[in-house]
């Protein structure tokens, strides 16, 4: 046994030692109340905490009664910062990595460091939970469940238009992150290059007092942000659903599908292969098999 594993036992005794890895451990984005039983766990066993911003992700610790030594890793010092993290796992630690709020190396720090350590041939452990992202788009709606998460955008207009005219013809939703002082620039661009008839979710202050998720015409949302200041308040994450082309084009592939996969097999069984090649909802293609094959003909 090493002086690590000497220092964890005298610590926590009645705790089991970590294997000596990089555990990358999802904080909650505004509600203490959504933190995994597992992530509590973990951040008591670790040796120490390596965080985006110690001020932030100490108080954390506090509210929960966990003193652990703590380190900043933040942008700008990612790299050089890796390297000590990298020798406290070979001495033996165990490592926790949190962002200030949310799944770490998701728009936030984290990803440099974990890409080091996996370099080095040591274990990385991810100990899932809060995501601004799935968050979200569980209260979205969006049926094809074919997303693309973007990150934020440029800050610059031109810069950010070019991207979203990159992305306009993807046929997913589109997933950004924007803060507050950029919110209303960004969606006046959006409305600009892309349709403005597309829904957008814009979901801000998720999981706090004040969170507030709303759906609506592109074109409106500039004029729903400007009817009320508070509205403009808080980290957005903005979800453009996908334009009205994709989901005929979506449904034009399935009908192509399942007409071959009916020629074979009984609706049930080709809505079930269908669902499985083209992602569609199994009830939604069986739905569809039914228009195209009399259900007396199904399981026959």
């Amino acid at each position: 046994m090493n002086i690590c594993d000497n220092a964890r036992m005298n610590e926590s005794p009645h705790l089991t030692p970590l294997l000596p890895a990089l555990y990358v451990v999802a904080t909650p984005i505004g509600n203490l109340g959504d933190i995994t039983l597992r992530a509590l766990d973990i951040l008591k066993r670790v040796d120490r905490v390596a965080a985006e911003d110690t001020r932030v992700s100490g108080q954390l610790l506090v509210h929960f009664n966990i003193s652990k030594p703590m380190v900043s890793i933040r942008e700008h010092n990612e790299r050089e910062a890796a390297d000590k993290v990298v020798g406290w796992i070979a001495a033996g630690e165990a490592v926790a990595y949190v962002s200030d709020a949310g799944t770490p190396a998701v728009s936030d720090p984290g990803a440099r460091l974990v890409a080091a350590v996996r370099a080095a041939g040591q274990r990385v452990v991810p100990i899932p939970g809060v995501s601004a992202v799935t968050a979200a788009l569980s209260a979205a709606g969006i049926e094809a469940g074919q997303w693309l998460f973007h990150g934020f955008l440029p800050p610059k207009s031109g810069a950010r238009r070019a991207q979203l005219q990159a992305l306009a013809a993807l046929p997913v939703a589109l997933v950004f992150y924007e803060a507050p002082h950029r919110i209303e620039e960004t969606l006046a661009d959006m409305a600009a290059v892309l349709d403005s008839a597309r829904p957008v979710t814009l979901a801000r202050e998720l999981t706090k007092r004040f969170e507030s998720i709303v759906t609506l015409p592109l074109a409106d949302a500039p004029a729903w942000l400007a009817s009320d200041p508070n509205h403009v308040r808080g980290e957005f994450v903005v979800i453009v659903h996908p334009p009205a082309a994709a989901a005929a084009v979506v449904d034009a592939d399935a009908m192509r599908v399942l007409d071959v996969l009916l020629g074979e097999v009984p609706p049930t069984l080709a809505a079930k292969l269908a669902s499985k090649i083209t992602g569609r909802s199994k009830a939604e293609l069986y739905k569809m098999s039914l228009a195209l094959k009399p259900q007396d003909q199904d399981e026959a």
